[in-house]
């Protein structure tokens, strides 16, 4: 049968991903996804084996997942997992190029990302309270905006991951690439109040730094969940998600510091291309006091 034929060398795939690139179990996860989409589209199209896909028909491909409303990335992501299976197919004799070589995604106006503004961080973060629950959230609402982590980089820390030398966090990124990033002041007085009543809530032998109420390591759906929680509590005017936070961590660095390789490396980025994303919102921000301020920008009443 198609399937069969393309899901074994799929599936060959996915082990060498996992056993000889070592690579992440959440990107393994992606990978998984979009190239299980080439398959069941190959098996719609009678298309049998990897070695009987052509340039043609992956534009014909890509141009009904654009139509069916997939953003030029997510196709771009889709494609670049295809190169990669086809270049384990070249190494393994199976198929002799890659048809996926050289075939670009439709191009998707980039979106801003959403930011809170400086007034807006300190009234989310503005939090007196003496519940352990309260203050292990105020400890990771910190940390996102201190240190920029990513949602699955918070979730994932343990307690040797915290350095009290020299305040400083050791991560594991995208890619299983580890970094090491500063926690600032106010985030480090919230993690130590934490610490000091994690042992009420976390399981004998757990090592994660933040634990649920069960004792074990907190999942990404409570952290989203708990943020949702305190945005309604502090008036927050829109819901609040840990990307928004990190989000503005970058934007915020970014506007002070200027170093836009210094906010790559602590975001982790592997191109600065994706940073750069931070100065058209710099940008943006001038544009809008230049309108406000400029005696030749205002429009007259």
């Amino acid at each position: 049968m198609a399937v069969q034929n393309l899901g074994q060398w799929l599936a060959r795939y996915l082990h060498h991903l996992r056993h000889e690139r070592r690579l992440a179990a959440n990107t393994l996860k992606s990978y998984q996804r979009d190239l299980q989409q080439v398959v069941s589209w190959c098996d719609i199209e009678g298309i049998s084996c990897w070695e009987q896909l052509d340039p043609r028909q992956l534009r014909v491909y890509v141009s009904r997942r654009h139509r069916q409303g997939l953003s030029g990335k997510s196709l771009q992501r889709e494609l670049s997992a295809l190169r990669g299976l086809y270049c384990y197919l070249l190494r393994e004799g199976v198929v002799q190029g890659n048809p996926a070589q050289g075939l670009r995604a439709p191009k998707n106006r980039r979106k801003l990302p959403v930011t809170m503004d400086v007034d807006q961080l300190a009234g989310l973060l503005d939090v007196d309270t003496s519940a352990p629950l309260d203050i292990r959230d105020l400890a990771m609402m910190e940390l996102f905006y201190s240190s920029g982590l990513r949602l699955a980089e918070l979730v994932s820390l343990n307690l040797d991951d915290v350095s009290r030398q020299d305040d400083t966090l050791q991560v594991i990124g995208k890619g299983s690439k580890t970094r090491r990033i500063p926690v600032g002041s106010k985030a480090r007085g919230a993690l130590d109040r934490w610490l000091k009543l994690r042992p009420e809530l976390a399981a004998i032998g757990e090592q994660a730094l933040f634990v649920s109420q069960r004792g074990g390591r907190i999942h990404p759906r409570t952290v989203q969940t708990r943020l949702k929680h305190w945005a309604s509590r502090q008036g927050a005017s829109r819901a609040i998600h840990p990307h928004m936070l990190r989000h503005s961590f970058a934007s915020h660095l970014l506007e002070s510091s200027g170093d836009l390789r210094a906010v790559q490396e602590l975001l982790g980025h592997t191109n600065i291309s994706t940073t750069q994303i931070y100065t058209h919102l710099d940008f943006q921000h001038l544009a809008q006091v230049y309108d406000q301020a400029h005696p030749r920008a205002r429009k007259k009443g």
